[in-house]
């Protein structure tokens, strides 16, 4: 899951069921458009999973320009009302796209499917740079040739770049099906030491992130976690200096834990976590169990233990002691301590962490983002169970937002995006034993964003090619809709960026790949692609350093639960329903027929 790893991690088959919609044109609304004869005109054009290092020819009806060509310009003339409703959409490019050799894979199979991206006028790609590659050689030797060469292929086919520093470990998530581990000597010193990694209450350890108890601990050749991270991103400000100062790096998505997360590692599959078990708190290391020590004997209460009584990872909430609705741990004294302990001590890692970026890219045309995941399972539960155990403090019915302090600690760094995961999930898509709520999740998330001043971004968990899904991303974006064209009035609230995950041969693949089209083109409010952000309201400036520290007393007053931003019930920029998907079942049978 994602650094880009996937987010919200659960089993397919079990919460998002996918049908494999066939995908339309942008007039697939209109029943004239879809007569026999041009279906199967597009039947004919089509070929059903063809790799990426096919896809170089493209189609009359997809025009595709050459990589040297620069960006179609953009019609100065068009309503500036729409260009406020214009969402800019980025793809993220598969997760082994640079090989733990350090190489660019299949580098022609890329600009083949980078060229296709740019001909349905997707604005830019996502990709993750992974620390075990960068600095796999021994601490302090950058190796940064494979990621300029692919920035280099990027730029050459017009798309914009956002850059994630990646500092967890690939694999053990939904979607991870390549493996990179963290540098071979950082998991030297883990082999010596193994409490510097994540621990779970029976002991196992989770290699995929250092644990945060480390953060100030100077056990890495003389260096501590936050210097460690601190040096990656200033190696890369110094090594990518030409592509930063060109604006072909838009966003800069910081790695703050597992999966790339602001989170704790409570659900990986690696220790056997099935959707939708409650997961494990990850606070057992003996770093982190001295620091929950010390602060209870602060607080007066030497006696107090980590829990005992949280159960196993997949366990229901009824099955502990912990977060059972009636009596559970979580509401005694003793046990808001604990919870408030182990939220702050996540915040105070992502805030420091934040800075230090703000110090690495300081003057650079770029944002800030850090990506929250979305942890819908057991949201509908008291006690939030999922969501406790991953570090975010968020209890139910108007007990406690977990998401307001993030968001106020994001925005001091020069208004860092949030970027929130499981855009495309609707309740009724999910299992109802996992008392799940994706969609009051998001409303809340995205909420705390804008009710905090930062701007806010959203992505899909799971790969997804149907209209259902495309729908709800489009509503989570535009939550009110595109301006009043009648009064001039923009939207009201807009999210700054959407990310697609990710790019495959299922995805450029033809009808699959219409319809993601159809979606970009809606999510730029039926206007072409726009390749300056100032003009729909994001102009890319210098970063600035961040804001003096907040007191956590202050950004936990954020924590106070407010109501949700109101949200339409479907989007009004609809790629289609019913009708269309039936259209597309018959384009599907068709291909079968013609191609077996």
């Amino acid at each position: 899951m994602l650094g880009t790893s996937p987010s919200s991690h659960v089993k397919p088959q079990l919460w998002t069921p996918c049908r494999r919609c066939c995908a339309s044109t942008a007039a697939v609304a209109s029943p004239a458009a879809l007569l026999p004869s041009p279906v199967v005109a597009v039947a004919q054009r089509t070929v059903a999973s063809a790799p990426i290092r096919a896809m170089t020819a493209e189609s009359a009806e997809t025009p595709s320009p050459a990589p040297q060509q620069a960006p179609p310009l953009f019609d100065e003339d068009v309503d500036e009302t729409m260009l406020a409703s214009y969402v800019p959409v980025y793809v993220m490019l598969p997760l082994d796209v640079v090989t733990t050799d350090n190489e660019v894979a299949d580098a022609e199979g890329l600009r083949a499917g980078l060229r296709r991206l740019r001909g349905a006028g997707v604005d830019g790609v996502m990709v993750d740079l992974w620390w075990g590659i960068v600095e796999g050689a021994g601490p302090s030797r950058y190796d940064w040739r494979a990621y300029r060469e692919l920035f280099s292929i990027v730029r050459a086919e017009g798309l914009k770049l956002q850059a994630i520093m990646s500092f967890h470990a690939c694999g053990g998530n939904i979607g991870d099906a390549v493996s990179i581990p963290l540098p071979g000597w950082v998991l030297e010193v883990g082999e010596r030491d193994p409490d510097v990694f994540y621990t779970s209450p029976s002991g196992a350890r989770n290699m995929e992130y250092l644990t945060i108890g480390v953060d100030d601990r100077p056990l890495f050749h003389g260096r501590t976690a936050i210097q460690l991270y601190a040096d990656f991103m200033k190696s890369f400000r110094d090594n990518m200096a030409d592509f930063l100062d060109s604006g072909l790096i838009v966003d800069i998505e910081v790695g703050l834990g597992p999966a790339g997360e602001l989170r704790y590692p409570s659900y990986p599959e690696t220790q056997g976590w099935v959707f939708p078990g409650i997961g494990q708190f990850q606070c057992y290391d003996k770093y982190l169990e001295a620091d929950f020590k010390a602060a209870a004997t602060a607080a007066g209460h030497p006696e107090w233990e980590l829990p005992r009584d949280a159960g196993e990872v997949n366990d229901t909430p009824e099955d502990t002691g912990f977060f059972a609705a009636e009596g559970g741990t979580y509401l005694t004294e003793q046990g808001r301590f604990f919870l408030t302990w182990y939220s702050c001590r996540l915040i105070e890692h992502g805030d420091r962490v934040m800075e230090e970026a703000s110090v690495a890219f300081l003057g650079c045309k770029s944002k800030l983002a850090a990506k929250v995941s979305g942890i819908h399972w057991w949201y509908r539960h008291p006690s939030h169970a999922a969501e406790l155990a991953a570090g975010y403090y968020n209890l139910g019915d108007g007990g406690r937002d977990g998401y307001g302090p993030i968001a106020r600690m994001l925005a001091r760094h020069d208004g860092a995006v949030l970027n929130f995961t499981c855009a495309e999930m609707r309740d009724t898509e999910q299992p109802e034993e996992a008392m799940s709520a994706p969609e009051e999740l998001v409303r809340q998330a995205l909420s705390a964003g804008w009710r905090e001043g930062t701007e806010v971004a959203c992505e899909n968990a799971l790969s997804r090619y149907d209209r259902s899904g495309y729908n709800q991303m489009l509503l989570n974006a535009r939550p009110n809709g595109v301006g009043r064209l009648s009064s001039g009035e923009p939207p009201p609230r807009r999210v700054a960026a959407v990310t697609y995950l990710r790019l495959s041969d299922e995805l450029l693949a033809g009808n699959n790949f219409r319809i993601f089209r159809t979606f970009v083109r809606k999510m730029h409010a039926d206007l072409d692609y726009c390749p300056d952000p100032a003009r729909y309201g994001r102009p890319i400036r210098p970063l600035e350093r961040s804001a003096p520290k907040i007191p956590m007393e202050r950004l936990l007053d954020a924590s106070a639960p407010a109501p949700a931003f109101p949200f339409d019930t479907e989007t009004d920029m609809s790629i289609g329903g019913g009708l269309a998907e039936a259209i597309d079942w018959v384009i599907d049978k068709i291909q079968w027929v013609i191609f077996g």
